[in-house]
């Protein structure tokens, strides 16, 4: 490794020289501590015994030779400060850890899998110009072991189990909450003590590679959630690691943050090499598709906080990694959850912008949901909630996430939101999801929201998967799978940045809270029509233009999915370029148009 590139902040692959990496004289620890005054390596190879480390190079780094380490053994560097006090911390570059509340490092091979995804790694894109819908999951509680309903299912369990039902549901891409090491299992792992250590609750970093890989040979993406912004207290980890502020900031009015962790102080080269290295390790030796990070606005502003200014640091370092991460793998999709209006988040760092792929639509989902949450009396006095985000989409590449975020802490589930009674909140679940999947913009949801669970995600428990036993229920998931499906197959649902795919046909009905709009395509248009108001409305009708044919893609009233009208009894009917359709309450069609 070039010493003088890792101050900079200039390395990405920090992986290879630090940690502890097998060989044959043993095992090479190696650490970075430049204010230690010295430092031991402790383990199951030396009876917990110190085994003093030798400084190298430029007296800041420490390395020893241990030829009884051998993989799958427990470590932890003791390391004492300049008043010979001493901490126990588990390796920043661990490639493993222990289950908690053990907060040892383990010694794991990064080649202890060979993969046989070339193809895939091969032919794959950032997917700009196909379709992207993606199923958000939480490894811990989708499900649990048939025989122990408190025991996670491991990595090799979870493919046999997920990949069939994420492809029998017309998903394409799984987005996996963060995997790394993390002392709480209430802190979803965004609470980091391992940056480059798989999560030891769902198995070993072999058994998670074979979970990518066969993900992969079934024609699923894998995005990683990746968490750039701060790191949890535990003494054990990173905090004050060489006895001082080495990954933090000294300053505590910038040290902490709403969460009560610690901020990187990413002003510092050391750090971003460290979070650099971290990035690419998941998508070098994991095989991993793309990187969600984690609380951008808080790397944009101090704290994330506008009023506070601009952490240009940060955001310098965000234009390193996104820079150096796309020209190692340039297929590899970045994508910012970004709740600030800040500009060009998707624009390439040549042109200004943060170099990004994609990012959350935070903006389109809030306004929605308030939306749906609303009584339908009050709807045409906020009809342009839903009209809104066509008016600033073109500025960046948009996700539109229906997350994790949005059903747990109170906010209730997606389904639950849904304004009414119970027998009201599942037409309209059915009509928000289409205008979700009409809408410009790739996809994403959580899981749970695929059968409208009415429960709060909770990371304790599985997924309701009892719920699919009543009919309304498992109607609402085969509407999802048909809607999933629509999605991925027609080419004008894609095509979302292209300036001329998106046409409002009628977006001035707030008396009547009807929209319509079209997704073009060369092979065909999508024309979606939606009744968001609690009346049956006849004879409504919309100018289409002169067309040849046109096709009923999906009724969301349909008895097919416990809706009103029997199946294939739609009525709408077309004459010189006038669609004329009655639409129940709470309804969305979607038409093909050629």
């Amino acid at each position: 490794m070039n010493i003088q590139n890792f101050y900079q902040g200039k390395i990405f692959n920090a992986y290879e020289y630090f940690g502890a990496h097998l060989s044959d004289e043993g095992t090479i620890f190696r650490t970075f501590a430049p204010d230690a005054s010295k430092i031991s390596v402790t383990g199951d190879f030396s009876g917990w015994k110190e085994i003093s480390m030798n400084k190298i190079s430029d007296g800041n780094f420490y390395e020893a030779v241990v030829p009884e380490a051998l993989e799958g053994m427990r470590y932890k560097y003791r390391i004492y400060d300049k008043n010979g006090s001493f901490t126990d911390h588990c390796d920043p570059y661990g490639f493993g850890m222990e289950l908690r509340p053990g907060t040892c490092s383990v010694i794991r091979r990064t080649d202890a899998y060979r993969f046989n995804d070339n193809e895939w790694m091969s032919t794959r894109t950032d997917c700009t110009s196909k379709p992207m819908n993606i199923y958000e999951i939480h490894p811990g509680s989708w499900k649990r072991d048939i025989d122990d309903p408190e025991k996670w299912l491991n990595y090799t369990q979870l493919a046999e189990l997920l990949i069939p039902y994420v492809k029998e549901s017309g998903y394409n891409f799984i987005e996996i909450m963060p995997l790394n090491e993390h002392p709480c299992d209430e802190s979803w792992g965004y609470q980091s003590t391992g940056f480059f250590a798989p999560t030891s609750r769902y198995g070993t970093p072999a058994q998670l590679m074979a979970f990518v890989d066969k993900c992969h040979q079934n024609g699923i993406g894998v995005i990683l959630d990746f968490i750039p912004v701060h790191f949890a207290v535990d003494d054990y980890g990173l905090t004050k690691y060489d006895g001082t502020c080495l990954y933090e900031y000294p300053n505590n009015d910038v040290g902490y943050n709403e969460w009560g962790s610690r901020n990187f102080m990413h002003s510092r080269g050391e750090v971003r090499s460290f979070l650099q290295s971290a990035a690419d390790y998941w998508l070098t030796v994991f095989h991993f598709d793309g990187l969600r990070m984690d609380a951008v606005r808080n790397l944009i502003y101090w704290n994330g906080d506008e009023k506070r200014g601009e952490n240009k640091c940060a955001i310098d370092f965000l234009k390193t990694m996104n820079t150096g991460l796309k020209a190692r793998h340039p297929s590899a999709i970045l994508m910012a959850e970004d709740s600030s209006a800040y500009s060009e988040v998707t624009s390439p760092v040549s042109k200004g912008g943060l170099g990004f792929d994609y990012k959350w639509d935070l903006g389109w989902m809030h306004d929605t949901l308030d939306f749906f949450r609303s009584s339908p009396i009050f709807r045409s006095g906020i009809y342009h909630k839903l009209t809104f985000s066509m008016l600033y989409f073109h500025k960046e590449r948009y996700i539109m996430p229906l997350s994790h975020d949005e059903v747990v802490h109170g906010k209730a589930s997606i389904a639950q939101k849904m304004n009414g009674q119970y027998n009201e909140k599942f037409p309209q679940a059915r009509a928000l999801y289409m205008y979700m999947m009409a809408h410009p913009g790739k996809k994403l949801n959580f899981m749970g929201n695929e059968f409208a669970q009415l429960r709060e995600w909770d990371e304790k428990r599985q997924q309701d998967w009892d719920m699919l036993k009543y009919p309304v229920h498992d109607s609402f998931y085969r509407y999802i799978c048909a809607l999933n499906r629509i999605y991925l197959e027609y080419e004008a649902l894609h095509l979302d940045y292209e300036p001329d795919n998106f046409i409002w046909a009628d977006c001035n009905s707030p008396t009547k809270c009807i929209y319509a709009f079209i997704r073009k395509s060369k092979t065909g248009d999508i024309l979606t029509v939606l009744n968001l108001s609690d009346w049956y409305q006849p004879d409504y009708s919309l100018k289409t233009g002169s067309i040849s044919e046109i096709k009923l893609l999906l009724d969301s009233d349909s008895e097919l999915y416990s809706g009103r009208t029997p199946d294939g009894k739609t009525s709408f009917r077309y004459d010189d370029g006038l669609l004329t359709m009655d639409i129940p309450p709470y309804t969305g069609f979607m038409f093909l148009i050629t």
